[in-house]
């Protein structure tokens, strides 16, 4: 039985979603929970994999049952794969940074990894014309400036497309830079805070970091709203603008295509994956 887990967390206590021996991870964290539940090896196969201090409120990961823990599952009090959401969160704690909000079994072909076909990241940034909050810290970088949010939304709608981002990429070894950025734009919300809507097929490492930091320098003037995309043309990393702190950004959700288009959507982006390296 394959299962799909949707998943939320505050990234601020966690060394990053990838389990990594002696750290403690969103992806440790559940899998412990699952097999303290369930019995036995548990590991989740994740839509995307976010760094330390990142957080996620519409996470999605994937995990394959054995038949001892189908069995174990169905033995439960409430036997429904639904039910395990809640067994699973009684073992993280109610007021845990980490939570499991549903399970379900998943549809025939679904991996969470490479049946999605997009994501979307939102990033906050505070400045001086809201002020700074305490109890927003974690999840709010500060600058203390005031930002002009119609230039960083203009330097941001000029990035959209199919492009090469390795301007906006921390470099690794022989991997593509190629990305489709289907959609980036600011707002201030209720508060005043700005915040950054960022959708692409799919993200290099740093990529979201990187974009808002370089339309940041052009909210304090430091850039003009030209210079973001001359930037990513060049096709290098520039000291231009700072990457922003990961405390910003929230992956806030995973779009997948119909549950008949699944399985060949998958297939897809292993192909294309393979090529890229």
């Amino acid at each position: 039985m394959r299962l799909r887990l949707d998943i939320a967390y505050d990234g601020s206590g966690f060394s990053g979603w990838a389990r990594q021996p002696g750290l403690r991870t969103v992806q440790g964290s559940i899998e412990a929970a699952v097999s303290r539940v369930l019995g036995g090896d548990a590991q989740l196969v994740v839509a995307g994999r976010t760094d330390a201090g990142v957080h996620a409120s519409g996470q999605v990961a994937h995990l394959d049952l054995s038949d001892a823990q189908e069995a174990r599952l169905r033995r439960g009090r409430d036997p429904e794969p639904a039910a395990l959401a809640a067994r699973l969160n009684g073992v993280l704690g109610r007021y845990a940074d980490v939570h499991v909000r549903a399970t379900s079994v998943a549809p025939e072909g679904f991996d969470a990894r490479f049946s999605a076909v997009w994501r979307r990241y939102a990033y906050r940034v505070a400045d001086r014309t809201t002020g700074y909050d305490p109890l927003e810290r974690f999840r709010t970088t500060f600058v203390p400036v005031a930002l002009d949010g119609a230039a960083m939304d203009a330097a941001a709608r000029s990035l959209t497309g199919l492009h090469d981002f390795a301007a906006y990429c921390k470099p690794r070894p022989e991997a593509t830079t190629i990305r489709t950025l289907l959609e980036f734009d600011w707002r201030r919300d209720e508060s005043g805070v700005l915040v950054a809507n960022v959708k692409a097929d799919a993200f290099c490492h740093s990529m979201v970091r990187a974009l808002v930091g370089a339309c940041v320098a052009v909210g304090e003037g430091r850039l003009d709203v030209e210079d973001v995309a001359v930037l990513r043309d060049a096709h290098r990393r520039t000291s231009a603008f700072a990457v922003l702190a990961a405390r910003g950004l929230t992956l806030t959700e995973v779009g997948y295509p119909a549950d008949d288009l699944l399985a060949a959507r998958a297939e897809q982006t292993r192909a294309r994956r393979a090529t890229d390296t």
